[in-house]
Order: structure tokens, then C-alpha cells, then sequence
């Protein structure tokens, strides 16, 4: 009897030693689980890390090539401001009736036709070309609307005169066309000013 009583004893002992430990059996699973959401997290980070680095390298890399490829964009808009003087300089001098009789104003103005075509092969070298608009329809994009002038033959919209050329270098835009557009003769407007 003695020995059942010891065995109960152990029994019970084993028992309470079984169930203290299952707690802390769950305690390392908790802890393994939070170690492994650790990880996890860990790893999440990295990745997200490692997609902000790649993305910068390409926005590096874009950035760059756009600065090679569009660099000299604000000089070449600056440096058409030279070549609008030079035909503004060469229209008002061939149209100056105190100069006309100057026989040194032909050479004088061949002259400068030389150095405006020069300067214009410079452009077209340095992808810079005119935008050419007379009689085209008007494109919001790469014109700007002045004017209107009231036509019976041209169509509304389209281009009937260039105020002052516009450019592109590459595929951007450097500089719109100021342009005169058609419009249809107004005839209450015509109708009105017979009345008056």
C-alpha cells in the first residue's frame, strides 16, 4: 500500500510538472512567433528598402539622361531671341526710306542674311527646327492664337499668318508660333454697320 501511495504521489507530481510546463510550452511558441513576425518584418523592410533604392537609380538615370539629351534646352530659348533681333534688324533697315538710296545697304544687308542663315544652320545642327504653321490648321500645342481675321476662303482655324515663328529642339516645345488665325466674316456684324 505503501508503494501505491507512493506511485499516486509521483502520479500527481508528473501530472502538476506536465501542466506547469504546457504554459510554458506556449510561451516559447508565442515567442518563437514573435520571432518569427520579427523576420518577417524584418524582411519586409529590406525589400521595401531595396524597391526605394532601385526606384531612385532609375529616376537617377532618367534624370541624367534628360540632362544630356535637353541640356542646352534654356540656351538654345535664350539664343532665339538673338535671331528674332537679327530679322527684326534686317526688316527695319531694308524698309528705312532715308537708307534706301545708300548703295552700302545692299552689302550691308546680304551681310546680314549670311550671318541669320548661319545662324539658322547652327540650329537646325543643334536639332532646333522652325515650326512651320502659314495654312495649316491651328494646333493649340504648338501655336498661339493672336488674332483673328475674318476670311471668306480660308477655312476657320486655319493658320493665314506668322507673327512670329516658333521652334522645337528635339520633340519639346521651345517655343510656340504666334500666329493670326481665319474666322468666318461676321454678317449681322456687316449687317449692323450698313444700318448705321
Amino acid at each position: 500500500m505503501e508503494k501505491e501511495n507512493d506511485n499516486k504521489i509521483q502520479e500527481d507530481t508528473d501530472s502538476l510538472e506536465n501542466k506547469g510546463s504546457e504554459p510554458i510550452s506556449t510561451t516559447d511558441e508565442v515567442a518563437e512567433a514573435s520571432a518569427e513576425d520579427k523576420l518577417k518584418d524584418a524582411q519586409d523592410k529590406l525589400l521595401r528598402a531595396l524597391a526605394e533604392t532601385e526606384n531612385q537609380r532609375r529616376r537617377f538615370e532618367k534624370e541624367t539622361k534628360e540632362a544630356f539629351e535637353y541640356g542646352g534646352f534654356n540656351l538654345a530659348r535664350e539664343t532665339l531671341s538673338v535671331l528674332d533681333n537679327l530679322q527684326r534688324a534686317y526688316q527695319s533697315l531694308k524698309n528705312d526710306e532715308t537708307l534706301k538710296d545708300n548703295k552700302d545697304l545692299t552689302k550691308f544687308l546680304d551681310n546680314v542674311k549670311i550671318i541669320e542663315k548661319d545662324l539658322v544652320t547652327i540650329f537646325e545642327k543643334n536639332n532646333i527646327k522652325k515650326i512651320n504653321c502659314l495654312k495649316e490648321k491651328f494646333d493649340p500645342n504648338n501655336h498661339q492664337a493672336m488674332l483673328e481675321i475674318e476670311d471668306e476662303d480660308a477655312s476657320p482655324g486655319t493658320v493665314l499668318q506668322e507673327i512670329q515663328p516658333g521652334y522645337f529642339y528635339k520633340d519639346r516645345l521651345l517655343r510656340p508660333s504666334y500666329v493670326a488665325i481665319a474666322k468666318k466674316k461676321d454678317h449681322k456684324t456687316e449687317e449692323k454697320e450698313k444700318k448705321e
